[in-house]
């Protein structure tokens, strides 16, 4: 049975999959239909809908107008922080982690998901909505998607709870995950992840989205990631190229200086989480 918090975060999760998609499919400027027009086809509440595009207002994908409505909000710029000829290393977080499961549903793909995971938005994905402990103290709200003709909807809790996810498809399901791709931005926690989190609604977040995909370049799994940001930090360690004449490089690498300090290129980087 759902609890009342868990329900909610499902509810505002389908809302904000429908404006995603719509502001995906529009352009700078663009309009996004009424509020009334939007509880009408998604069959929730006012407060609903309102909680979920103030989210989308805060993190710079919608903007509102007094008295004209609300817009797609421009482009946002994109920075990698290292070069494709970097490795990247990520070691594992500090802390000792562990997971409750928040929700499990066997859904449709739709549209935006459905493109990321390079299926048929009819096709069905599992998904799970995971509560992330540092401690035994709520760290980050995890919502996965799964393809289901690649992991079973059978999956227990405890699989799911239990040790690392990854061990656990390649052991089990034959699922082998190869590499990810991963965007990090601010956000802030809505009334749901607030209630899972114990922290105020609006309260400062990480958003941290990732495509998955196997040994074959396919698809795999799709998350996005609320985490904390009065408890979480992402710390980067780059290791610069030799001193000397070179090629002053075209572009910028956050945080590093142009001038004396400019390199060539990143020859290594390695990317933490720090819980505290």
């Amino acid at each position: 049975m759902r609890s009342g918090s868990s329900s909610a975060m499902l509810k505002r999760e389908r809302v904000r999959e429908h404006l995603r998609v719509l502001i995906e499919a529009s352009r700078p400027g663009d309009a996004i239909p009424s509020e009334r027009a939007l509880c009408a086809e998604l069959g929730v509440s006012r407060p609903t809908l309102r909680a979920v595009v103030d989210g989308l207002v805060t993190t710079g994908l919608l903007t509102r107008e007094q008295g004209r409505g609300t817009f797609v909000a421009p482009a946002k710029i994109t920075q990698e922080l290292t070069s494709d000829r970097a490795p990247l290393d990520v070691p594992s977080a500090s802390g000792s982690w562990s997971s409750r499961i928040l929700e499990r549903a066997t859904l449709q793909a739709g549209a935006r998901i459905g493109r990321r995971l390079r299926i048929s938005p009819a096709a069905e994905l599992v998904y799970i909505a995971r509560l992330r402990l540092v401690d035994g103290a709520p760290m980050a709200v995890e919502h996965l998607h799964f393809p289901a003709t690649l992991v079973p909807a059978s999956l227990t809790s405890e699989e799911l709870e239990a040790g690392d996810l990854y061990d656990h498809l390649r052991e089990h399901h034959g699922v082998t995950v190869h590499e990810a791709t991963q965007s990090i931005e601010p956000t802030v926690v809505n009334e749901a992840e607030a209630a899972v989190l114990d922290v105020p609604v609006l309260s400062p977040a990480l958003l941290i989205e990732r495509l998955t995909t196997d040994t074959s370049g396919r698809p795999v799994e799709y998350v996005h990631s609320v985490y904390r940001g009065d408890r979480y930090r992402i710390v980067s360690r780059l290791a610069l190229g030799p001193p000397g004449p070179r090629p002053r490089p075209a572009g910028h690498h956050p945080g590093i200086p142009p001038g004396d300090f400019a390199h060539d290129g990143i020859i290594t980087s390695s990317t933490t989480g720090d819980a505290y």
